[in-house]
């Protein structure tokens, strides 16, 4: 495998961080660009510890022109992007009934909207190279929809449907498409769980414990390998079996 160039979005995070440490490790060394907006505290501290190979990107994933800036730094610097891992997100959990509008538009801006912008910033060049890999990061929240998350699971429901039909239209061009849909994993977004309701989410787990970033970190790294060529439009659920 040759060195490649790659970019993660919402690299602040647990899974983002344990994502960009997994390409850092392969060999020969990566170039990785941590993809931040407000919240770059994790992010820079690994671009430092890294700094020949790991850098940091403004990247606002909600405005496509924050996502053209980012994708022609990274080309005046290295010329090509092989790989874009989309894995920015957040959510805002309410009952429909009672969801403010303004909590459902954000939520699809930074989970639906923020994909579409990104493979759409990413593919002219991914198209020039004639190769490419992007893996979209969605949720079990799109297999198994969860009360009080209407906006959550829609949103990642239409990134699993929008990595399948787009995996469709570049096939032929040498670009795979993939997700991953993690459950419950060890995250910044799963500390708020708390005493019982802690304990009855890992009851609802057949495995009885939560996933690590690391786990799901390495699914990523796999659909973005060559050896992962014929994988395309998958949506690879890692959950600890529950659905």
């Amino acid at each position: 495998m040759n060195s490649r160039v790659i970019l993660i979005t919402g690299a602040n995070g647990g899974l983002g961080r344990a994502t960009a440490h997994g390409f850092l490790q392969e060999s020969p060394a990566n170039l990785v660009w941590l993809g931040v907006h407000n919240r770059r505290e994790h992010a820079e501290k690994l671009a430092q510890e890294n700094s020949d190979r790991c850098f940091c990107a403004g990247l606002d994933v909600t405005s496509p022109d924050s996502w053209k800036q980012a994708v022609a730094e990274i080309l005046t610097r290295h010329g090509r992007l092989d790989v874009l891992i989309n894995n920015a997100g957040h959510h805002e959990d309410a009952l429909l009934a009672t969801m403010a509008a303004d909590s459902w538009e954000r939520v699809l801006a930074t989970n639906l909207n923020g994909v579409f912008h990104g493979c759409q910033a990413v593919l002219p060049t991914m198209i020039s190279q004639r190769q490419g890999r992007i893996v979209n990061v969605a949720s079990l929240s799109a297999l198994l929809a969860p009360a009080g998350q209407t906006n959550y699971a829609a949103a990642k429901a239409g990134v699993v449907a929008l990595t399948q039909s787009l995996a469709k239209e570049v096939a032929r061009i040498g670009i795979t498409v993939n997700a991953v849909c993690p459950g419950f994993v060890e995250t910044e977004a799963l500390a708020q769980l708390a005493g019982e309701e802690r304990n009855a989410a890992q009851m609802r787990i057949p495995m009885r414990r939560f996933g690590r970033p690391e786990e799901v970190a390495a699914a990523i790294r796999f659909l973005a390998s060559t050896e992962a060529g014929y994988i395309t439009g998958s949506a690879l659920k890692i959950d600890g079996g529950i659905l």
